[in-house]
Parts: C-alpha cells; sequence; structure tokens
C-alpha cells in the first residue's frame, strides 16, 4: 500500500514538473519572431535580412542576453507573398506570444498595423522605410530602422542643396521613380523639401517597375538637363539602361539612389559606368573595417560563418534592426520593467544620441518612429565598392 501510495505521488511529482517545465522555459527566455521573405522575388535580400538580424541576436546570447535571459528567435519563409506573411504572423503570435516580431514588406506592416496596435501589442520592425508606417502618433509599436524614403531624399536633397555643380546657381533635379507605392511614397515630401531648399525640380520621370524601354524618359532628361537625378522605387532595373543612355546623349547629370538602389549588385552590374554615381545609405559597408560595428560582425561571421567573404547592404539593415530590438530590450530591463510589447514601445521615444558603435550615425528616435540619419556614399568603378561622400547627415 505504501509502495503504491509512492509510486503514485512520484508520478504527481513527474506530471507537475512536466507541466511546469514549459511555463518556467517560457520565462526565462525572450521570443522575437519573424516572417521573412527567404524565397520569392525578394528572396535577393530577404534571407541576408534574415541572416543578420538573427546574427546579431545570438551574438546578444553570446554577450549575457538581457538580464541573464536569453533570446530565442522563431521566423517563418513567407516567400514575400502578403497573405503567406499575415497568416504566418498571427501563426506565430498564437503559438509562442512574441513580444517583437519583423515582416516582409511595407504591405504587411499597412495590413497588421491596426492588430498590432490595438490587439497584439507587440514591438513591431521590418524591411519597409515607409514613412505611413513611421508615424508615432498612428503607429506607436511599429519602427523603421532607419531614414524612411522621404527621409532618405530629404538627406540626398541637403547635399545637393550644398553642392551646386555652378557656384550661386541653384542646383537642378530630377526625380525618376516607378509607378508603385514603393515609388511614389517620398515624392510629395521630395517636392516640398527642395522648395525649402532652393533646389528646383525640372523634371518627374515615371516608368513601370520592370520598364525594359526608357528612351522618352532619357530624351525628357536631356532637354531639361538636371544636374543630379535621384531614383526611387527601384533595385537594378531600369537603372542601368538610364545611365548608359544618359551618356551617349552626353548628359553632364550625377545619378543617385535611394537604400534600395544602393548595393554593391547594381555596382556590379553597371561595371566602368558606375563611376560617380551616388546615394543615400543609413549603413556602413562591410569594406568600411574602421568602423567598430563593421569589426563586430566581420569578427562574427569569422567565427560562425567562415565561409562567409562578404555581407551586402540587406544583411546591415537586418543587424541594424536587431541592435534596436535588443536596445530596447535592455533598456526595460535596466528599469526593472516586464519585458512586454507595452514596455519595449515606450523605450523607443527614449533611444537620445545613441550611437550603435558607428554602424550609423547618432540615433534619435524624435516625433517619428524612424532614424533620420544617413551618409552618402559615391561609387568606385574601379575597386567596385562605395566610398563615404559625405558625414553623416541629418534631419531635423
Amino acid at each position: 500500500m505504501r509502495a503504491h501510495r509512492a509510486l503514485l505521488t512520484g508520478l504527481a511529482l513527474l506530471l507537475g514538473l512536466a507541466m511546469v517545465s514549459p511555463l518556467a522555459q517560457a520565462q526565462d527566455k525572450i521570443v522575437v519572431g519573424a516572417g521573412q521573405p527567404i524565397t520569392g522575388r525578394f528572396a535577393f535580400a530577404g534571407k541576408h535580412i534574415n541572416d543578420g538580424l538573427a546574427d546579431c541576436l545570438a551574438l546578444a546570447n553570446e554577450r549575457g542576453g538581457i538580464a541573464g535571459k536569453k533570446i530565442e528567435y522563431i521566423f517563418e519563409d513567407t516567400g514575400y507573398d502578403t497573405n503567406r506573411a499575415v497568416a504566418s504572423f498571427k501563426k506565430l503570435m498564437a503559438q509562442y506570444k512574441p513580444v517583437i516580431m519583423y515582416g516582409e514588406s511595407t504591405g504587411v506592416g499597412k495590413a497588421m498595423a491596426p492588430e498590432i496596435n490595438t490587439v497584439y501589442k507587440v514591438l513591431y520592425g521590418s524591411t519597409s522605410f515607409s514613412e505611413e508606417l513611421a508615424d508615432r502618433k498612428a503607429n506607436p509599436y511599429i519602427i523603421v530602422s532607419g531614414p524612411t524614403y522621404s527621409q532618405q531624399f530629404g538627406i540626398l536633397l541637403k547635399y545637393i542643396a550644398a553642392n551646386p555643380k555652378k557656384k550661386g546657381v541653384a542646383p537642378k533635379v530630377a526625380f525618376f521613380y516607378s509607378d508603385t507605392e514603393f515609388g511614389r511614397d517620398p515624392i510629395p515630401f521630395a517636392r516640398e523639401m527642395a522648395k525649402k531648399l532652393g533646389v528646383e525640380v525640372v523634371a518627374e520621370e515615371v516608368t513601370p517597375v520592370g520598364a525594359v524601354d526608357v528612351t522618352s524618359q532619357v530624351l525628357d532628361l536631356k532637354r531639361n538637363q538636371p544636374d543630379y537625378c535621384i531614383f526611387q522605387g527601384y533595385v537594378v532595373p531600369p537603372i542601368p539602361d538610364v545611365i548608359r543612355a544618359a551618356k551617349d546623349y552626353g548628359l553632364q547629370t550625377t545619378f543617385m539612389g535611394t537604400f534600395w538602389a544602393m548595393d554593391k549588385m547594381l555596382i556590379d552590374k553597371l561595371g566602368a559606368d558606375a563611376e560617380g554615381y551616388m546615394g543615400v545609405n543609413p549603413y556602413a559597408y562591410w569594406w568600411e573595417t574602421d568602423v567598430p560595428e563593421i569589426q563586430v560582425i566581420r569578427d562574427f561571421n569569422k567565427r560562425h560563418h567562415p565561409e562567409i567573404e562578404y555581407r551586402p547592404n540587406s544583411y546591415m539593415q537586418g543587424w541594424f534592426t536587431g541592435m534596436i530590438f535588443v536596445k530596447a530590450m535592455q533598456m526595460c530591463a535596466e528599469k526593472k520593467l516586464p519585458i512586454t510589447g507595452e514596455n519595449l514601445k515606450n523605450m523607443i521615444p527614449l533611444i537620445k544620441d545613441w550611437d550603435p558603435n558607428g554602424l550609423t550615425g547618432k540615433v534619435n528616435f524624435k516625433d517619428t518612429n524612424s532614424a533620420s540619419v544617413g551618409r552618402v556614399y559615391k561609387a568606385d568603378a574601379k575597386k567596385g565598392i562605395l566610398v563615404p561622400a559625405s558625414q553623416w547627415i541629418y534631419l531635423d
């Protein structure tokens, strides 16, 4: 009888441990979830963004985690499909209850924003540089890990205003953008910013995102003779065709791009024609070995991914997003607050004059949930890289 009772007691104890263990484990870790475009038409960047975010969080764990708690990163491939990404978001939230989520695009962010703000209340970042998503009043839980597209235009226009081609003559600029939400997003702001800075907008060229024939647009540029031309809403095509055609027509225009048109992939595609190409990038490049955080990134990759010889721009975006997530979690821990979406959201406006070890300029999340800082880079075609053409430029 005693043996039978002891057996029952033992079984009850084991059952109790089995029931408590998952809860205890959940309390000992911080879950970060993500829907990443590992496959699909955005996979060229998605897989690198995922690697950068995962590696940054892994480094935080190597350094002791957050107040002794480890970060668990869980992601699913969304294939760059909005419906699939929304379903993945809801599945991960239901199954793992992460305090932070990462999404694949502007479309997913806008689709999920109402529920993020009212139902899930989870800190949310993504690949997007959308002005709308960075609006703190409308989307307090959503961050943009860099300057918005509008802010990127502002940075370029500030550079243009300070560097006229002819001294004492207002610079002339053209906007060249795709007929997509991605392409159109910053244009209204850019028009107003140019006016404030005394930069004359002489042309706006609009094409389908996969444009093949750009003859009419280049001829219009020839008629208007802009000093600078800024691309928006493209990654590679039709940028090389535009630049080569412009050179054939003898244009002296300096062509520029925003973030997605500032990858080495485009410079390689342009070859010798890349010489003089410029643009804005919020992050230092892999080859900028004098930057402390780039040294950290290269060391981490050497130890964990010895086969890797190069990490692109998109990897840096993922890594920097991870740095923001870790910074917000550390701030919660320092204030002895539970690490929840609500508390993490409240930390973002408190990030002021933060130096992310040189990966970007000083970060201030002031009136919006975006970091309004970037640097102008210029292509060195012989080396096949982009090199700094300015210091870090800030927008008020």
